[in-house]
């Protein structure tokens, strides 16, 4: 599956992985608001199997096709900033 992953610009390793072509403003209004505006990140082939930091592509993929999104957030156990 061919996906875009954008990072937030409000909350430090918070990324956002959609179908490539995916409409952002089609998304929940409290996940847009939170997120803020999207600075692509990257465009990668997802498929099972792949390598990812911190999830494996099948968490990754489970929520594209259940969600039409995956959202990446920051480890726990580091300093968190309010997405607001």
């Amino acid at each position: 599956m061919l996906v875009t992953v954008f990072r937030s610009r409000r909350k430090a390793d918070t990324y956002l992985y959609l179908p490539r072509g995916a409409d952002f403003e089609q998304l929940p209004d409290a996940l847009r608001q939170a997120f803020g505006a999207p600075e692509l990140a990257l465009s990668l082939n997802l498929e099972p199997g792949r390598k990812l930091a911190r999830y494996t592509a099948e968490e990754v993929l489970a929520g594209l096709q259940d969600q039409g999104f995956f959202l990446q957030l920051p480890p726990t156990g580091q300093p968190e900033t309010p997405l607001c």
